[in-house]
């Protein structure tokens, strides 16, 4: 079992249509919603229970070639032993870039917080991420089964 959550905080100078594709250029999700905040602001939130929403995101960490970063974001970032909770640029995610970040502010107009479960944590770290040698993966995992 799996549980991809995808969210984003869209303020008022913001399009909802244009943080709907970074988010998207990130993940695959089955379901958008969007709740009101008050004062302008919006929640945009994805949900997914297929680990194949991440098939983007696997291809993306390859053609920036940030296998190494991501991994060790990832293995930093689990929580509970079982979720993975990345923050990704949301300027960068809007023109098709995987640019992972470790601190809100990093991204001038929030981030787009990526969370993933599943009580099979690192098999889905190895196939995102697997370990490099020389800025190649040392092993390419099939997707695993969740």
């Amino acid at each position: 079992m799996i549980e991809i959550r995808v969210e984003a905080e869209v303020k008022p100078t913001e399009d909802v249509e244009k943080v709907k594709k970074a988010m998207l250029n990130l993940v695959d999700v089955s379901k958008l919603s969007i709740v009101d905040l008050g004062g302008g602001y919006k929640l945009l939130t994805g949900v997914s229970n297929n680990i194949s929403s991440l098939i983007k995101l696997h291809r993306l960490l390859r053609v920036e070639r940030i296998l190494d970063t991501a991994r060790g974001i990832m293995l930093k970032s689990l929580v509970g032993g079982n979720t993975i909770i990345l923050k990704f640029h949301k300027q960068s995610a809007y023109v098709g870039k995987a640019s992972l970040i470790t601190h809100d502010d990093e991204s001038p107009l929030g981030p787009i917080t990526l969370t993933v479960t599943t009580d099979k944590v690192r098999e889905v770290i190895d196939w995102l991420a697997p370990k490099t040698s020389k800025g190649r993966p040392l092993w390419e995992s099939p997707i695993p089964k969740v």
